[in-house]
């Protein structure tokens, strides 16, 4: 039984290894001397060279038949942390209002972790050292840990998800103002249900109150029915005309209270640069459109029916579905052929067939071709060079996102953090930081009690469950910048801070527990 105090340093130390290297890129980041030009390139050698090579040296000599059915747990896992990633932050911008230009982008920062830099930093020390066997549990977790970056790869990427980003881009600006009124109303109309069913059971206490009451109501009216009778006869035409003014005033007042938007006059707000659509909600499916039905005359946009649809010229032709059924296919396949997924399953496929792992390295302790002059494997010469490159892809990945970090924008003053979405991006850190891993640590358990993740293979059950306490990816500041078509991820930075700033802590307690329970 390991010890309370070396569960602890054990889960300390590796997060101490990855908070120096990125402060590092942090700091010399700061100081300007590496500017973007240069990280991007970084970026560039460690996706296209670095990590590419870290999974082949990884995964080839760790990795084997008696490991083939790990893959499936690590499937499962991986789509149900993205379901309730996902789920949470739709949980979060349905009560909490997001701003208009991240309310895709807000299901992908839930969704999408950081399954490369922290995951390979952390896990792989972790793995390394006791109560672990040591390097043979070390590589192994970097094949478990390349199954679960491909997943990644493949659901953003190839199959699409990428494109809900360029989403939040498209259509009129909304205002704020506007996005927290339908916040507001989503609010009341989920929350007040609940109420009203605890108000229909004090009303039914009150009801013999009620009754006393409208017993000396009702012998109240019976006594002035005469004079209500003559004053019906008699003033028919005043009482309809009090009607129509006081209906023609109140009809007023829907409209002009029907959103409590306070625009400040000494706010500076982008104008739209075509008339048409009203303040109040946009034409683009956004978060407001269940606040549009309650106001007749916008509920159907004015169009022109002479215009074609935006991104179509008036002589193109619609796509029969078999082409669009092939571009799918198409997307799909070139979406997978990039450097880290073609070297992630070619080198499971060499790692499963004794034919092809035995060019790279022994085994059972015997050369199963001839040996080359120094007596290792024909081909253990690529592995050596793919292990010494690789041995500088995760300290590179550090330095990346502690430059990526301190890049970010965010407006300190008081004017700019009342501006923010506090709620939305309190709640989006705490499910993701401290839900999720409580709900990871329980779903791997109940997988480990029904036998679908083998309860002997502890590498695997740490790395399932330390995969579900990861911050967002900054891969997101990459794309919504590239969708934006201004440079900038505007509301991003704000959501990543507070997501990183936990995760020391929440990272620490986790693998201490998860140490705790597999040993």
């Amino acid at each position: 039984m390991v010890g309370i105090g070396a569960l602890i340093w054990s889960a300390v130390r590796p997060l101490l290894r990855l908070a120096i290297v990125s402060g590092g890129g942090y700091l010399i980041t700061k100081m300007d001397l590496f500017p973007p030009i240069a990280a991007r390139g970084a970026g560039q050698i460690m996706l296209l060279l670095l990590y590419p090579c870290l999974m082949f040296s990884k995964i080839v000599p760790a990795f084997g038949q008696e490991n083939l059915p790990a893959l499936g747990p690590l499937v499962l896992v991986a789509v149900i942390y993205q379901i309730l990633g996902i789920s949470s932050a739709w949980l979060v911008r349905h009560l909490f209002w997001t701003p208009h230009r991240f309310r895709y982008g807000i299901l992908i920062a839930g969704g999408w972790g950081n399954t490369g830099d922290i995951p390979t930093a952390v896990i792989t020390a972790v793995t390394a050292s006791a109560p672990f066997a040591g390097p043979k549990d070390s590589g192994l977790s970097v094949a478990y840990i390349s199954t679960l970056m491909l997943i990644s790869m493949i659901t953003l990427f190839p199959c699409g998800a990428h494109t809900w980003i360029a989403k939040d881009f498209e259509g009129p600006e909304v205002e704020n103002e506007e996005m927290q009124y339908a916040a507001k109303m989503r609010r009341r109309a989920i929350f007040g249900k609940a109420t009203g069913v605890f108000r229909r059971r004090g009303a039914k206490s009150e009801d013999d109150d009620a009754v006393e009451k409208q017993t000396k109501s009702h012998e109240e009216n019976d006594a002035f029915a005469p004079i209500r009778e003559e004053t019906a006869v008699s003033g028919p035409d005043t009482s309809s005309a009090l009607r129509q003014r006081g209906g023609d005033h109140f009809s007023t007042v829907p409209s002009s209270n029907s959103k409590h938007v306070a625009f400040d006059l000494d706010t500076t707000t982008a104008a739209p640069s075509t008339p048409g659509p009203s303040r109040i909600c946009s034409p683009a499916p956004t978060d407001c459109n269940r606040t549009v039905s309650a106001i007749p005359e916008e509920k159907a946009s004015p169009t022109r029916a002479d215009e074609p649809p935006r991104g179509l010229s008036p002589d193109s032709k619609p796509l029969t579905l078999k082409a669009k059924i092939l571009s799918r296919i198409k997307s799909f396949i070139s979406g997978l052929l990039v450097p880290m997924s073609i070297s992630i399953l070619l080198s499971f496929v060499i790692s499963l067939v004794p034919e092809l792992k035995g060019l790279f390295v022994r085994l059972n302790g015997e050369n199963f071709y001839p040996p080359a002059p120094d007596g290792e494997p024909p081909l253990a010469f690529i592995l050596d060079a793919a292990t010494f490159a690789g041995a500088g892809a995760v300290p590179l990945g550090l330095i990346c996102l502690g430059s990526a970090l301190a890049r970010l924008k965010l407006n300190w003053t008081r004017v700019g953090m009342q501006e923010l979405p506090l709620a939305s991006i309190g709640s989006l850190a705490v499910l993701k930081m401290a839900v999720t891993p409580v709900l990871g640590v329980v779903i791997c358990q109940g997988l480990t009690s029904a036998g679908v993740i083998d309860p002997d293979d502890k590498v695997l059950r740490f790395v399932c469950i330390f995969y579900s306490c990861l911050p967002t990816a900054t891969t997101q500041v990459m794309l919504t910048q590239v969708y934006s078509g201004t440079g900038e991820a505007e509301h991003l930075p704000a959501y990543l801070i507070p997501q990183y700033s936990l995760m020391f802590l929440s990272l620490t307690a986790l693998t201490a527990y998860t140490l705790h329970i597999i040993f």
